[in-house]
């Protein structure tokens, strides 16, 4: 980190001590000061600089106790950011990047449908010009916290006599607008923080499209490229996160016993520490050469292994508590969360969340595919309706 940076850093701390100023406050000085992403541009909460200087810069501010900006809009922050940098015209990225780092205005992803999971630019959802606006007409599903949404990346048909993934356009939509209607997905935890949404003769401007009309599935890749880095990519401290609730119920139940039963925990604990610090130091070597804008295949290497690792993890968890792993204190409140779930200290209610993780972001099946055919060049899937208009494509 540059001597400037640090200053800056510690300028910032000195001015709105953490500890005292709200959350609000002290996230719009940090994006003010060009502090909130290093990486990107002047005047739009960056200073040109590199990702290594946002990096440290970041764990700066977490070891002094600064908020941090992903925990109350994950979706805003890691996907939705980074793509109306790279893909959004001066006025949106002055209209919505402060707001979105502060936590002001919530944002979610709309790329899913019922029909259009793994393969998302099969989609139905249409957006049809009238004037200079665009009605837009169709559902989303598994909308991560759609419930608290102000804004949504959306995805939509525009063209449908053209192959799939070039009638598709990108829109930043309202989510208070009339036509929209959000339903709750209730999840194994008892928690809705995914939703199914629903529009009917919703009335955009074309100033909400993002990118070129057809331009979408380009605007989609840097989307899903960031969600996976989102997800994946992220670097803790040695033995915290899942590992660390693994870690501390064997202290607490299990240290100094050397049954066999004891023994057999005591080594799926340290294969599991060791392949939890290998992912870590996987995810350091890959933020050490990624760029800002659209991240490389590394991002799908670290989704792949953080879902698999995750629910290992867990599985150990309630393995190591017995009798009481059966149980769930929680006892499915059925109710709309201000969160996601990742992240709780409860380990029941992780070992349930982590079912998502092989999911949500792309499926592991998807993931595997993306490695097999960008990093170790094998033949792509065979895709039969690759240059068919989508209108021509079979459905059921």
């Amino acid at each position: 980190m540059s001597t400037n940076v640090e200053e800056l850093v510690d300028q910032l701390l000195a001015d709105m001590p953490p500890a005292t100023t709200p959350a609000k406050e002290f996230l719009g000085a940090q994006f003010d000061r060009g502090l909130a992403w290093l990486h990107y541009p002047k005047g739009y909460g960056g200073l040109g600089l590199t990702l290594k200087d946002q990096q440290l810069a970041q764990s700066r501010l977490v070891a002094a106790g600064a908020p941090i900006s992903g925990v109350k809009n994950p979706i805003g922050y890691g996907m939705c950011a980074p793509t109306i940098i790279s893909h959004g015209t001066d006025e949106q990225k002055e209209r919505y990047l402060r707001p979105l780092f502060t936590a002001e205005e919530i944002w979610c992803q709309l790329f899913s449908e019922p029909g259009s999971g793994s393969d998302v630019a099969s989609l139905s959802t249409r957006a049809v010009p009238d004037g200079d606006e665009w009605v837009l007409n169709g559902q989303k599903v598994w909308t991560t916290l759609a419930h608290l949404s102000r804004f949504g990346l959306l995805l939509a048909r525009t063209n449908p006599d053209v192959p799939k993934h070039k009638g598709i356009t990108a829109f930043l939509v309202d989510m208070k607008s009339p036509g929209v209607e959000v339903r709750p997905l209730y999840q194994i935890t008892g928690e809705a923080e995914f939703n199914e949404v629903f529009f009917t003769d919703v009335h955009m401007p074309d100033t909400a499209r993002l990118g070129a009309d057809g331009d979408g599935w380009r605007v989609a890749v840097t989307t899903l490229m960031n969600e996976r880095v989102s997800i994946g990519g992220g670097i803790g401290r040695r033995g915290a996160g899942p590992i660390g609730d693994a870690l501390r119920i064997w202290k607490e139940r299990w240290s100094g016993d050397t049954s066999p039963h004891a023994l057999v925990l005591r080594d799926r604990l340290v294969s599991s520490w060791i392949r939890s610090e290998v992912i870590n130091m996987t995810n350091q070597r890959a933020a050490q050469v990624r760029r800002a804008g659209t991240p490389g295949p590394e991002g799908s290497v670290g989704k792949l292994a953080y879902a698999e690792q995750n629910q290992a993890v867990y599985e150990l968890c309630l393995d190591l508590l017995g009798n009481e792993g059966m149980l769930y204190p929680a006892g499915y409140p059925m109710i709309r969360p201000q969160s996601l779930g990742m992240g709780t200290t409860d380990v029941h209610k992780s070992f349930l969340r982590a079912r998502a993780n092989s999911i949500e972001g792309g499926t592991s099946e998807v993931m595997r595919n993306i490695l097999g055919e960008r990093v170790l060049g094998l033949p792509g899937d065979v895709r039969n309706d690759k240059d068919l208009a989508w209108k021509d494509v079979p459905r059921s």
